[in-house]
C-alpha cells in the first residue's frame, strides 16, 4: 500500500487529466474535417467568432476564444495569407486593429456548415449529457 498522500497524484484521481485528454480527442475528431477546408481546429474557431460577427477587434476576438496575443497573432496572419480575413487599423484609435472577413473567407462557411452535424456524430454523448458537460465546462472558464 502506499502512503495516502501518494493518492492524490495517482493520474487516475486528476480532473484535469480528462479534461486535457478530451480536449486533445476533440481536437483530432475536428482535424479531418478541416483539412479538406485549410483549416486548424484554432483557425476554425476563429471563423466560427467572425461568421457569428465580424470586424470584431483582435483584442475582443483574444477574449472570446480565450487566445493570448501570442496565439492569436500568427493565428491572424495566416488566415491573411490564406485571403479568408484581413485586419484593419481603426481610424479612431490606430491601437485597435479589428479583423474582417474577405469574401473567400465568407463563401467558407458554407463549406462548414455540415462540420457540427458530423461532430456530433462522433461524440457518444447524448443531447442532456451534452448540455450538461457544456455547462460545466462554461463553469470552469468563468473567470
Amino acid at each position: 500500500d502506499h502512503g495516502g498522500g501518494d493518492a492524490a497524484l495517482r493520474l487516475d484521481n486528476q480532473l484535469c487529466f480528462p479534461l486535457y485528454a478530451a480536449s486533445r480527442k476533440v481536437v483530432r475528431l475536428y482535424t479531418p474535417l478541416l483539412e479538406p477546408l485549410g483549416l486548424t481546429y484554432t483557425q476554425y474557431i476563429t471563423l466560427l467568432a467572425l461568421w457569428e460577427q465580424d470586424g470584431l477587434a483582435v483584442k475582443d476576438l483574444g477574449q472570446l476564444l480565450y487566445l493570448d496575443s501570442g496565439t492569436l497573432t500568427p493565428l491572424l496572419k495566416k488566415l491573411e495569407q490564406q485571403g479568408l480575413i484581413s485586419r484593419v487599423r481603426s481610424g479612431q484609435d490606430e491601437r485597435v486593429v479589428t479583423v474582417h472577413l474577405t469574401k473567400a473567407g465568407h463563401a467558407l462557411k458554407q463549406r462548414a456548415l455540415d462540420i457540427p452535424r458530423q461532430i456530433a456524430s462522433c461524440i457518444p454523448l447524448g443531447l442532456e449529457d451534452a448540455l450538461q458537460l457544456k455547462g460545466l465546462l462554461e463553469r470552469v472558464l468563468e473567470p
